[in-house]
């Protein structure tokens, strides 16, 4: 390193010196350059990460702070700041380069994984506008029932803790979980709305989490999980180059991943009506008989067993529940902690 060259300099005084460097197009380009140099020279790659960062400052030249930012996360140099540098840039320059990363097979899984959210982050503000438009004239995907609930997917669809057990609510509940009910062993379980790595530390998320991001801000409530909006988030999550989505949003294999999603959406929306049964209604009499056949029925075909299941554990005191349980346990349908 020449002596004071303030760029690849990584003592504390070389970044102070650095820190205080205004930020000139001439320096821009200087930097640029020392980028360029650590990218080539092993010796001096450590710099490469207070070199991006440094470059974060109003860029004079966004295309080549792009193009610099994108051959960093190409070569496997400073990935996190290059694709942090590039989400600053933000469009056109930023996105269109995150957008060529997630698809570059030379960048590795976790590196895109990172531009993914990063464009996701930068191109939610579409996906709000569209979301505040009226679903008039769209085809719903859920039932009726479905449509008219109030609360949110960004909540998750809870049902308030302090929601009063009055005949609306009750009879909104039942509505819900009857115009859902299972009539045959469900092929694909809903997986649980949170996911933990409990076993293994470096297991990376799955792919439905970053899918479920995208649909949730197009579809933010009941009322809008639409076919024309659930094929506008396909497309969107393609060209996220998300793994699993369809690239063609008119093949057979996107109206799979379609009804998919529906049936898991409902599943969510029924296993917080069951969660809201289960632990928020104390009066008995207002879920008997008829939720604990339904919570059974649920049970007996797969379709969120854990939410059914607690439900009825919620009112084990009611003589329905207890002959529910047992039913369910000798035929072996009880979620493994229950059994």
């Amino acid at each position: 390193m020449p002596h004071g060259d303030p760029w690849h300099d990584l003592t504390p005084d070389g970044r102070r010196r650095r820190e205080r460097l205004p930020h000139t197009e001439a320096n821009e380009r200087v930097a640029l350059d020392a980028v360029a140099r650590a990218s080539a020279d092993p010796t001096l790659s450590n710099s490469a990460p207070d070199l991006l960062r440094w470059l974060r400052q109003r860029p004079y030249d966004e295309i080549g702070v792009a193009a610099t930012a994108e051959r960093c996360a190409v070569r496997g140099l400073a990935t996190h700041e290059a694709v942090s540098l590039l989400r600053h840039l933000g469009p056109p320059h930023g996105e269109r380069a995150l957008l060529r990363l997630v698809r570059d097979d030379r960048v590795d899984e976790g590196s895109r994984a990172r531009a993914r959210n990063c464009l996701t982050l930068l191109r939610r503000p579409g996906y709000e506008v569209r979301a505040q438009q009226p679903a008039q004239g769209e085809h719903p995907l859920l039932p009726p029932a479905l449509r008219d609930l109030p609360y949110s997917w960004a909540t998750g669809f809870q049902w308030p803790a302090q929601l009063p057990e009055t005949a609306d609510n009750i009879t909104r509940a039942r509505a819900i979980l009857e115009a859902c009910v299972p009539t045959a062993p469900e092929p694909d379980p809903v997986p649980a709305p949170s996911w933990h790595s409990y076993e293994d530390e470096d297991e990376e998320p799955p792919a439905w989490l970053e899918v479920r991001t995208v649909l949730r801000d197009f579809m933010p409530y009941a009322h809008l999980v639409t076919e024309e909006r659930m094929t506008e988030a396909t497309r969107e999550c393609a060209l996220l180059n998300i793994s699993g989505v369809p690239g063609d949003p008119d093949s057979e294999e996107a109206a799979h991943f379609a009804r998919r999603w529906v049936t898991w959406i409902s599943g969510w929306i029924v296993g917080e009506v069951f969660t809201w049964l289960g632990m928020y209604v104390d009066d008995d009499t207002l879920v008997t008989p008829w939720a604990m056949e339904l919570a059974e029925r649920y049970a007996r075909f797969g379709f969120v067993p854990d939410r059914a299941v607690a439900m009825l554990n919620g009112h084990d005191t009611v003589p329905r529940s207890r002959e529910a349980l047992a039913r369910l346990a000798a035929e072996g349908k009880l979620p493994p902690e229950d059994r």
